[in-house]
């Protein structure tokens, strides 16, 4: 079926519109779920998007979900929204696909929430929740995966709950569905509290899911997210601990970076970063040409179409800085796990400058000195044991500043660093190489860290041998 044909199949013979494909296998998806409730209620964009409006999903249903109290399923919501992937395929939002490639983004969202005993009506909360996501992945174009994770801040409701935060899985009941706009995954966002989710950013989402679904108070088989749970699952099994630390000791973690507060310099250098000895005027030339780039770059990630609703500056700052992927620039950051890639690959997608990289010198370092605030020293522990000795890297990026840490393991495919050179420089962006028989000494000198209540500041580690160390600072500093 060529395109013009895919496009006409939308419409009868007399011209009269039927439902458009892609908003049809969705519907189907629902009836088959829902065979009792033909026409739940929805949310509807009230400007649709394509038409101008600010929110990008075209309508949110809302089922009445009997629970199965055999399993300890509580009766809940379930909404499902219509949007992000492609409804119609007329070009009217995506470009149009192929039946074997994904129907626009290529998922849609689900949310599951405990039914209050005597609610007649679903809460709308929810389906704006959905809608700043939308936004978020549409004008980031960042696809929300099963195992990714959204920090939020706040209750999501905007109540004193503790469900302040959200993890992402595939939905409990609904299964992917395909037209011949391509396929539609569910993606069901699940409420957790602060520690299940720092938790999952030190080991893994999908481990995290499945300690949630172990506890029907925290979830249960479905998921269901109940606004009124005052305990974590570590709480109600406390033992659940021990299991995210076995986990993160044989799996590795899959946190691979954070935006935190961190220096480094070489000692005796007195400018801290560079004393190649360039003249001036090569230095105000390559910066004038790096801030000309930055000044088109953002020309072009700024050219909306007119009438487009920016996402807020608050839902921006919830949602961009810590989705799973650990840094601000997330859409050059690639999920090892869940993208089915070696673990063993190179950190290049992990940060990134938005000067041109041939502007910027690499050099090699003798030696180096790291200082740390407590708060990002305290992971050093978990970038050691959950991510180098696993072959895999880890970065600390600068929030007052441009500077990143990258620490590398051997196993690290695309470092700058070897074994003769283990420490090197691109502009402002060290990497540090963690060899095999220095990193077990690391771990156990580095341990106290894990308890940063523990810790006297400013405190200095030191290897002499490796020509490195490391100073945690107080967090006031």
């Amino acid at each position: 079926m060529d395109d013009r044909e895919r496009r006409s199949a939308g419409y009868s013979q007399g011209n009269a519109p039927v439902t458009p494909p892609g908003l049809d296998a969705i519907y189907s998806a629902c009836r088959r779920l829902y065979p009792d409730q033909p026409n739940p209620l929805q949310v509807t964009a009230l400007v649709k998007y394509w038409l101008g409006g600010p929110d990008p999903l075209d309508y949110i249903s809302m089922y009445a979900n009997p629970g199965d109290p055999d399993r300890n399923i509580p009766p809940h919501w379930h909404y499902i929204s219509f949007g992000l992937s492609d409804l119609h395929g007329d070009c009217r939002v995506y470009e149009l696909g192929m039946a074997d490639g994904p129907s626009g983004f290529g998922f849609e969202l689900t949310f599951r929430l405990k039914r209050e005993p005597g609610e007649a009506n679903p809460p709308t909360w929810p389906a704006a929740l959905m809608q700043a996501l939308a936004r978020y992945v549409f004008q980031s174009e960042n696809v929300l995966c099963s195992g990714d994770h959204v920090s939020w801040h706040t209750p999501l409701d905007g109540s004193e709950s503790r469900i302040q935060h959200m993890l992402m899985t595939e939905d409990s009941q609904l299964q992917p569905t395909s037209s011949v706009l391509g396929m539609v995954n569910f993606i069901q966002i699940v409420g957790v509290c602060g520690e299940e989710l720092k938790a999952a950013q030190h080991w893994n989402g999908p481990g995290i899911i499945e300690l949630l679904r172990s506890k029907p108070l925290a979830g249960g088989p479905w998921l269901v997210t109940d606004m009124r749970r005052g305990e974590t699952i570590f709480e109600l099994d406390p033992h659940l601990k021990e299991r995210v630390d076995q986990g993160i000791e044989q799996e590795g973690s899959n946190l691979s970076g954070v935006s935190a507060w961190c220096l480094w310099d070489e000692p005796g250098d007195n400018d801290n970063q560079s004393s190649e000895g360039e003249d001036d005027d090569k230095e105000n030339k390559k910066e004038r040409d790096e801030e000309e780039y930055r000044e088109r770059t953002s020309e072009r990630r700024g050219s909306k179409e007119p009438g487009r609703r920016a996402i807020s500056d608050y839902e921006s700052e919830q949602i961009k800085a810590t989705l799973k992927k650990g840094l601000s620039n997330t859409h050059l950051n690639v999920n090892e796990e869940s993208q089915a890639q070696s673990r063993k690959e190179s950190f290049d997608s992990t940060v990134s400058s938005d000067g041109p990289t041939e502007l910027i010198r690499t050099r090699t370092l003798d030696t180096v000195h790291l200082k740390f605030n407590l708060e990002a020293g305290s992971l050093l522990p978990l970038a050691l044991r959950g991510r180098l000795k696993h072959g895999r890297h880890f970065t600390f990026k600068g929030i007052m500043n441009d500077i990143a840490i990258t620490l590398v393991s051997s196993s690290v495919v695309g470092s700058i660093t070897d074994e003769e050179h283990p420490f090197a420089a691109h502009g402002t962006w060290l990497q540090v190489l963690i060899q095999d028989e220095a990193l077990e000494d690391m771990i156990i000198d580095l341990d106290e860290l894990s308890r940063p209540d523990d810790i006297l500041c400013p405190k200095t580690y030191s290897w002499p041998e490796k020509r490195l160390c490391i100073t945690i600072l107080p967090d006031e500093s």
